[in-house]
């Protein structure tokens, strides 16, 4: 009787342990999402920490941390643990997107830079500007029109309408995680017909 209490006691011991990373993200690739949410829970201080330490925006890098946990909900079933622990895999998710960001962010300011020193400029090729944007402006329409009508419509309000995410998700009568997952599809689609290095 004694040994089949022991028995019983180390069983209830095992089934209240937590589950690993590994296994959270194993039931993850199928679907779990008690277990994401508990993977969330384990990895989401860390993931923002490692982010805020490279964005040093707290908004920016709370943006960063969704689409990371919105990548591993997705790519879940991508994760091989002969290669390394799910830590590792999703540390280094978090540093490329972070890293994403920061080159992104520095881009942006890049062009901005050319455009000002442009303007700036006291004489410049009027016809040729033009013509510079006309070939640009129709390379945007023609990646624009290879996107799904639900990216292009995302997209349209959002960079050329400038609403909100959220404001784009009420207008669409969606939810915003939809809306944000419509506009990184549809970025990365611009990009790949745009031919711009990530």
């Amino acid at each position: 009787m004694l040994g089949l209490m022991t028995a019983d006691f180390d069983f209830d011991l095992e089934s209240t342990a937590p589950a690993s990373k590994e296994e959270l993200l194993g039931r993850v690739a199928r679907g779990d999402e008690a277990a994401f949410g508990d993977l969330y829970d384990q990895m989401a201080p860390r993931v923002l920490g490692l982010v805020k330490r490279l964005l040093v925006d707290h908004a920016q890098s709370e943006e960063v941390t969704q689409e990371i946990f919105l990548e591993i909900w997705q790519s879940a079933s991508r994760y091989e643990a002969q290669r390394g622990g799910a830590s590792t895999w999703i540390l280094t998710m978090a540093h490329r997107r972070a890293v994403d960001r920061i080159r992104s962010s520095q881009a942006g300011r890049d062009r901005d830079t050319k455009i000002g020193i442009r303007d700036l400029a006291v004489e410049y090729d009027n016809v040729s500007e033009t013509v510079e944007t006309r070939i640009e402006h129709e390379r945007v329409e023609k990646a624009m029109s290879r996107l799904t009508e639900l990216q292009r419509q995302a997209i349209s309000l959002a960079y050329y309408g400038g609403l909100s995410h959220s404001e784009v998700a009420e207008r669409l009568h969606i939810p915003l995680g939809t809306v944000k997952t419509r506009l990184r599809d549809g970025m990365i689609r611009l990009r790949d017909e745009l031919g711009v290095a990530s």
